[in-house]
């Protein structure tokens, strides 16, 4: 899952992306209002953690641009603004969280995870898909027997990105996104050489079938 950050304390920013990497997060961060829309245009996001105290545009205009143009990505406020009236202007201009500083991390990751989750149209940590228990928040995945999968880090986002959207198609660019960030580059036969070792892995419990020329779609085996 990737996140766009937008925070222009440095020290915040850093802690941030630190914190949510570790939980699997592909975080970039930007420092300013105005370098968000480039941003979300470029890439798919699946949320978006918005500061209000930045220079120039500030928070409550990026959220109020976001909406006029329709665009529905999750937005969550992350401020040191404690007010009422801040929070209740931030969420009726389309923001759909507002956590205030000083704030601690495995709050933060939850919060991500319930705005994800609720996006994927997914109503708890747990999903199931075939055989296949798939932890969110304890980042596990389960098969038959109880018997755990030895993941690794991108097969479990790959998987992740998947079950957030069982039954639908995923395309293999939005898969890419999802694993890696401006920094780093990946093909499409990398992404392929991944999808088919967590097929390997999944075995029979589940199957991410292939539709030619759309992306992968995560079945029932």
């Amino acid at each position: 899952m990737r996140i766009l950050l937008v925070e222009d304390d440095s020290l915040v920013s850093d802690a941030i992306t630190r914190g949510l990497s570790v939980e699997g997060y592909v975080v970039d961060a930007v420092a300013t209002a105005e370098a968000a829309p480039a941003r979300l245009a470029a890439a798919h996001y699946d949320l978006a953690i918005v500061d209000l105290g930045l220079p120039g545009m500030d928070g409550f205009d990026l959220v109020r641009r976001l909406r006029s143009e329709g665009n529905p990505l999750p937005l969550l406020i992350v401020t040191a603004r404690d007010g009422l009236d801040d929070r209740v202007s931030a969420l009726d201009l389309g923001a759909d969280d507002y956590l205030t500083k000083p704030f601690a991390l495995p709050e933060l990751a939850a919060r991500c995870r319930a705005l994800i989750r609720r996006a994927g149209v997914a109503g708890s940590n747990e999903l199931n898909v075939g055989a296949l228990r798939i932890d969110l928040a304890g980042k596990r995945v389960l098969g038959a027997g109880g018997k755990t999968l030895d993941l690794t880090r991108r097969e479990w986002s790959i998987l992740e990105c998947l079950s957030l959207h069982s039954g639908r198609v995923v395309s293999k660019d939005r898969l890419m996104q999802a694993i890696v960030g401006w920094e780093e580059e990946i093909s499409g036969n990398a992404i392929e050489v991944h999808v088919s070792r967590l097929r390997s892995k999944l075995g029979a419990d589940a199957t991410v079938r292939s539709i030619r020329g759309l992306g992968y779609r995560l079945e029932d085996a």
